[in-house]
């Protein structure tokens, strides 16, 4: 696929995509089994040396899920995954599927409490980890009873079991697959950028639709490379690259891992097409020094969220990627809203409805309400609700945070948003991340992009603080970039420049970096709870 600067008008349309393959089951055997028949010497996968064609992808997952029955595993037991990107990731989770089993994949970067919160409370029978994760999967599991199995993913321990060695020993025999449209097959734990994580659950069905909504979102094409830079524990990688990837009948090509100063070097060598990006990792790009990039690059297209004017300008002039497409999504709800992929699209919203293809069962719905969960009309800020069929199941052994998270069936997002008079979708802020000043809401996020967008500063959080007057006053952590002279009236000069007076902060602390979880997303609980901010912060 050329990379001509504009939309190539001989695009396959979604339905003529997902279409070109045998009918299905809606379950994730059914889904890769079909694109297989059609498609068996077709490298589906491909992880730094190695490749996989459809068939051969078919025939791992068949061996691997006879190797889980050799392991005693049943349907609804849950096999954890405690490592950075790898194939054998990929495989596990289509076997685990195959026998209705599910896997529970883990932050790579978490210590030894997090993990041990995570898998204790999947209660994991057993674990499949990265050799630099062994000796925290062991501490983490300790008190784990009946004691999970553990095998690593690769080579790089003497004495400790390997993966695709005891798959080797294992029968060959092709066990059935008894997993249904209703079966759990995954349950991903969010990101506890507020506190506590949860287990999301997440059935077959809802990962074939959004799977096979996700061509419609990007106008995926069989001949398309996708590049996965993401976190397989992740529901963006997980859902959107690989589910996309067997969906449209594409290559995957995966990562270990999301590399800012090697990001084109990987595009260009592995000529993909496309990639799907945090609006996080791609500022970091666009910040990078240039002679990191590569022309000549095949990449046409890229799935990113939030997207502002810089972001857009920089990878059409710049980076020669003219396509970028801006959407919302939630591990509770993947894929209900994106902008167009041929329009209309408005630069900075959450999107429309986004469709998906699955016969006789009902599209996303939103809603945007009071606090009394009463409708409110265009223009006007509100909480947002969803009802969608790709909604996860509930929480895992959390009836209580079950409930609390949806009101009569709709799902309550936690965002406020706003609809306007053409149906796009606007966010304004989490609930959670509204700052009370003045008597006044004020949007975290919003002064978290401004000040971000200081061509001296990397990133930003905000804060609220308790204020001398009640309520609360605000306060930025900045990073900024190296050898740049910055104080605190720069930044509030900054602020006042473009949003109102009383959105300035009051304080401002320069810091060598934020709390982040593995996807970029900043911990501002981590940041309200260091008390040392504060003490170092500038008033402006």
């Amino acid at each position: 696929m050329a990379n001509t600067g504009k939309i190539d008008a001989a695009l396959l349309e979604p339905d003529e995509v997902v279409h070109r393959y045998p009918e299905h089951d809606y379950t994730v055997t059914g889904l890769l089994a079909s694109r297989a028949q059609v498609l068996p010497d077709k490298v589906c996968l491909i992880f730094e040396n190695r490749a996989w064609t459809y068939s051969e992808l078919a025939r791992d997952v068949e061996r691997t899920a006879s190797w889980l029955r050799k392991k005693g595993m049943r349907g609804g037991d849950r096999v954890g995954v405690f490592s950075t990107n790898h194939p054998s990731t990929v495989i596990l989770f289509l076997a685990l599927a195959r026998i209705k089993g599910i896997m529970v994949p883990i932050n790579p970067e978490f210590g030894i409490p997090e993990a041990a919160y995570a898998l204790n409370n999947a209660k994991v029978q057993g674990v499949v980890c990265s050799p630099q994760a062994y000796d925290r999967t062991i501490q983490a599991c300790a008190t784990l009873e009946p004691a999970p199995w553990i095998v690593l993913n690769e080579a790089g321990l003497e004495g400790v079991n390997v993966l695709d060695d005891e798959i080797a020993d294992a029968p060959h025999n092709s066990p059935p697959s008894t997993g249904t449209p209703d079966s759990t097959c995954v349950l991903i734990y969010s990101s506890g950028t507020t506190g506590s994580p949860k287990g999301a659950m997440h059935a077959q069905r809802g990962y074939v639709i959004t799977a096979e909504s996700f061509v419609v979102r990007l106008y995926l094409q069989p001949e398309d490379r996708i590049c996965c830079i993401l976190p397989l524990f992740h529901i963006n990688a997980l859902f959107y690259s690989l589910g996309g990837t067997l969906a449209a009948g594409a290559t995957l090509v995966l990562a270990r891992r999301f590399s800012a100063s090697g990001f084109w070097k990987t595009i260009s060598e592995t000529r993909c097409t496309t990639v799907n990006l945090i609006g996080a990792a791609a500022t970091i790009l666009t910040k990078r020094d240039r002679t990191e990039y590569v022309a000549g690059h095949a990449m046409t297209k890229a799935f990113v969220a939030p997207l502002d004017k810089t972001l857009v300008e920089v990878f059409r002039d710049d980076f020669n990627v003219p396509t970028l497409i801006e959407c919302y999504g939630m591990t509770e709800i993947p894929g209900v809203l994106s902008n167009a992929f041929k329009g209309p699209r408005k630069l900075g919203s959450m999107g429309q409805v986004s469709p998906h293809l699955a016969p006789g069962l009902p599209q996303p719905q939103l809603r945007i309400v009071d606090e009394s969960f009463v409708d409110l009309p265009d223009g006007q800020q509100g909480q947002l609700l969803v009802s969608t069929p790709t909604v996860m199941q509930g929480y895992y052994d959390d009836p209580q945070r079950t409930q609390a998270a949806f009101h009569e069936g709709w799902f309550i997002t936690g965002d406020i948003a706003w609809r306007d008079a053409d149906g796009f979708y606007w966010f304004v802020a989490r609930q959670k991340d509204i700052i009370r000043c003045r008597g006044e809401n004020i949007s975290g996020s919003e002064l978290d992009r401004v000040i971000a967008s200081h061509p001296d500063v990397l990133e930003a959080a905000t804060i609220g603080v308790p204020s001398e007057l009640g309520e609360e006053d605000i306060l930025a952590v900045v990073v900024v970039r190296r050898d740049a002279q910055l104080d605190a009236k720069d930044i509030a000069r900054w602020v006042g420049s473009q949003l109102a007076a009383i959105k300035i902060p009051k304080y401002v602390v320069f810091s060598d970096g934020l709390p982040k979880t593995a996807t970029h997303r900043v911990e501002k609980y981590k940041i309200k709870a260091n008390r040392e901010l504060l003490a170092r912060a500038t008033a402006t």
